[in-house]
């Protein structure tokens, strides 16, 4: 029998692939296991549909002459696949080769990866393990990081971009990151920081451990950075899967439509209940979201941070929806610096992505005091009011209880563009509450009374009874309607529904100057 004329280059492509699939050494293999990480394809395989990875430029390698070996993929693995069905691009970095550094080949590869996912409209995911810049490349390597974080910009409210921390990400490896739309981590084994402990200590004197520098507990508490954090590798990778399930592939398409056997009608018999018979008591305000939530499923943004203001994804009638609710459990709901940017980023991913807004409004007001006013809480105040006002998806407000001055109208209020405006009874529209209120306006009156406590307590009763209520917002139209707790999931459903069709143009311009 002849052989084929191909068969020797045939044997020789597949040998170099098989190289190309275990580029790493044996040594730096059994490292990255021992640490409990897996290996870069072993990710991949966990992330995106069985048998759906199409892998690119397998057989690069570095050109820098000085190279000790000239392993295949030059440390990340790129291509596209499938999660759910849906054609997403994704990099995979390979710390078992040169330590996950970047350098000039590895860059090339991530940039036409990048090109790729914009040109037809997929979801971007990098999985970050990498050492940084590769030292020997120089300049060459961060030219490469220039052109990453370019692709990032242009790509942004475009395609979705996911960033998964697997490992170390450090210096200029970090902004990659910190551009894209969403990061996640996991507890102890990644870690995201500028410079490492051992500079810190060296510039500054402080003397901190990698965990609380960089960690997922203090990025996802503490510094905001991380949105999501999961356990182990395999759970993180299923949360970017859930994660993608609420997002359209690109900024043209809408978000997936998921079958649900939850009633829009249904009652939320439960809401009225919760509500506490004094307005200065708390309530969870997770409850009523995931009350209102098709089966209660309820994927949260940034959940250990800012804590005071809760965002994050439901599905109403099979649709997505983001939510931004004040939580009156962490510090009474009030706005201030961290929960400001926090929302203010929220609504703006949704609506660069199609996803209409549901804001429940509980708030009291900002959070006063010298380190909020010095922190800038103007500036970062207005940021959520600048998101809001920019957004062209369909928003709809409901008032729960407490809406205060300036921070009522930050939280989609009508004067601002949101769409619809429902408020429960027990709903309390004013410039401020009430004893502050009475204390201001009365303050002559209470001291000129015979009893001065007696007679603030008759005027803070009468202020609730004239303000503390949503009637005069009713009559003047800045609630559209005041609905019983129980039909809010019903209301809000056929709310979005009339408002799908909701076209808004902006003004034609470069951009707007949002008050970062």
């Amino acid at each position: 029998m002849v052989d084929h004329p191909l068969s020797e280059r045939i044997a020789d492509l597949e040998k170099r692939k098989e190289e190309a699939l275990h580029a790493g050494p044996e040594r730096a293999v059994q490292r990255q296991h021992d640490k409990g990480k897996m290996l870069a394809r072993e990710r991949l395989d966990h992330l995106l549909d069985d048998g759906s990875f199409h892998e690119l430029d397998m057989l690069a390698r570095t050109r820098h002459p000085d190279a000790e070996s000239r392993p295949y993929t030059d440390g990340v693995v790129t291509g596209w696949g499938t999660i759910d069905g849906r054609k997403v691009f994704v990099f995979s970095q390979d710390f078992t080769i040169n330590g996950g550094s970047l350098g000039e080949v590895f860059a090339e590869k991530i940039h036409k990866l990048m090109d790729l996912a914009l040109s037809v409209g997929a979801p971007c995911i990098g999985l970050n393990d990498g050492a940084g810049a590769r030292i020997p490349e120089g300049v060459v390597s961060l030219d490469g990081y220039g052109g990453i974080f370019y692709r990032n910009v242009q790509a942004s409210g475009v395609v979705p971009q996911v960033s998964v921390i697997m490992g170390p990400c450090a210096g200029g490896a970090v902004y990659s990151p910190a551009m894209t739309d969403f990061i996640f981590m996991v507890r102890e084994t990644s870690h995201m920081f500028i410079t490492g402990p051992d500079v810190v200590k060296t510039v500054t004197g402080e003397e901190v451990s990698l965990e609380e520098l960089g960690g997922a507990g203090s990025h996802s508490s503490r510094s905001g950075v991380a949105t999501f954090v999961a356990a182990d590798e395999k759970s993180v990778l299923d949360d970017v899967r859930y994660l993608l399930s609420f997002l359209p592939s690109n900024n043209v398409e809408e978000p997936p439509l998921f079958e649900t056997d939850d009633d829009p009608d249904r009652l939320c018999q439960s809401l009225a209940g919760l509500m506490p018979p004094s307005p200065n008591m708390p309530y969870d305000m997770k409850a009523v979201v995931t009350e209102v939530a098709d089966d209660g499923d309820f994927l949260e943004y940034h959940a250990g941070w800012a804590r005071s203001i809760v965002c994050g994804f439901i599905r109403l009638a099979g649709r997505t929806v983001g939510v931004v609710a004040n939580q009156p459990m962490v510090l009474a709901g009030v706005l201030d610096i961290e929960s400001a940017s926090k929302a203010a980023r929220f609504v703006r991913t949704c609506d660069a992505f199609n996803i209409p807004l549901l804001t429940f409004v509980d708030v009291p007001g900002f959070l006063p005091g010298v380190d909020q006013e010095y922190g800038g809480i103007i500036r970062h105040g207005a940021k959520l009011l600048y998101a809001y006002c920019e957004a062209t998806v369909p928003r709809i407000q409901v008032i729960t209880r407490k809406a205060y001055g300036g921070a009522y109208v930050v939280m989609d209020s009508k004067g601002i563009g949101s769409d619809l405006s429902l408020a429960w009874p027990s709903a309390e529209l004013a410039v401020m509450g009430p004893e502050g209120a009475t204390d201001i306006v009365y303050r002559r009156e209470i001291q000129a009374a015979a009893d001065p406590e007696a007679r603030r307590a008759e005027l803070i009763e009468d202020y609730k009874e004239r303000f503390a209520n949503p009637w005069i917002a009713a009559e003047r139209g800045y609630v559209d309607d005041v609905i019983d707790p129980a039909e809010t999931r019903s209301k809000v459903i056929a709310g979005f529904e009339m408002l799908r069709t909701k076209r808004e143009e902006l003004p034609q311009r470069k951009h707007g100057n949002v008050p970062l």
